[in-house]
């Protein structure tokens, strides 16, 4: 098996974590399960302990239409796949400029904006073990039960690209900080807002070493300058543990968090 060597206070969104050995995806090893993927590193939190981690090599990122399919590598960057639909005129992905990331992770969490989501359109996966329609796949609000590495998305195609949307989108996000972080730091509860609980439990701009919730917008949990993990961590369960005594809701994390050994609340 191959390895990159990546640095994540450089690669992340959060820019924070050590450097480690990240294993190139083979299609010949059969047991993967040991490994975490990773995408582009946008909403995740590296630990000073992570799991074993894995990356798609640079051959799953492309972009074809088949047949009037449109078929996305995994590896192919939001940011490509927004310019390759506005470039064809092609509908329903304007959203994807403003969700940084790989296409993989955004249909692993089924990501979106509002109503808005990348299962809106999906024929089909193509994963390690081969493909998966979408009527076999469980999938919600921010949410697929898929558990192996995603290798290519299929989706209808629609044309009649809309730039009034990627406006409309773009005034969505403009309310969030642009200071180093990795999004959403949790899920919002049922009828509720994780921010508004955050702000409600006097968290709001509350900062630990150089790790603070953002004064912008109370659910993003943002790197000032040279933020720790340890740091990171115990601002995540501060939020958790003050909203669950205060409302008795649960705060789901958005991010993912890779650290050995750590339980989940």
């Amino acid at each position: 098996m191959h390895y990159k060597s990546i640095n994540f206070s450089k690669y992340s969104s959060f820019k924070m974590g050590g450097t480690f050995n990240v294993a190139l995806l083979d299609e010949t090893v059969n047991d993967y399960t040991d490994y975490y993927l990773i995408g582009a590193c946008n909403n995740i939190l590296i630990g000073d302990n992570p799991p074993p981690l894995m990356m798609l090599p640079k051959k799953y990122d492309y972009i074809n239409i088949e047949e009037n399919i449109l078929k996305i590598g995994a590896a192919t960057p939001s940011g490509k796949v927004a310019s390759f639909c506005k470039k064809n005129n092609i509908a329903n992905f304007e959203f994807i400029s403003h969700l940084p990331g790989k296409l993989g992770g955004l249909v692993y969490m089924n990501a979106g904006l509002k109503e808005f989501e990348i299962f809106n359109n999906l024929l089909n996966v193509t994963l390690l073990s081969g493909k998966k329609a979408k009527d076999e796949i469980a999938f919600g609000y921010r949410f697929t039960d898929i558990n192996e590495p995603i290798l290519e998305a299929a989706f209808k195609i629609e044309y009649g690209f809309d730039s009034k949307k990627v406006t409309m989108f773009k005034e969505m996000r403009a309310n969030q900080p642009s200071t180093p972080s990795a999004g959403s730091c949790f899920k919002n509860p049922p009828n509720e807002y994780a921010g508004r609980l955050i702000e409600a439990v006097g968290l709001k701009g509350v900062r630990k070493g150089d790790m603070c919730f953002s004064q912008q917008h109370a659910n993003f949990l943002i790197n000032m300058e040279e933020g720790k993990f340890k740091d990171a961590l115990y601002l995540i369960r501060e939020a958790q543990r003050r909203v669950k005594e205060e409302f008795g809701i649960t705060l789901e994390e958005e991010i993912v968090i890779l650290e050995k050994g750590l339980t989940k609340i």
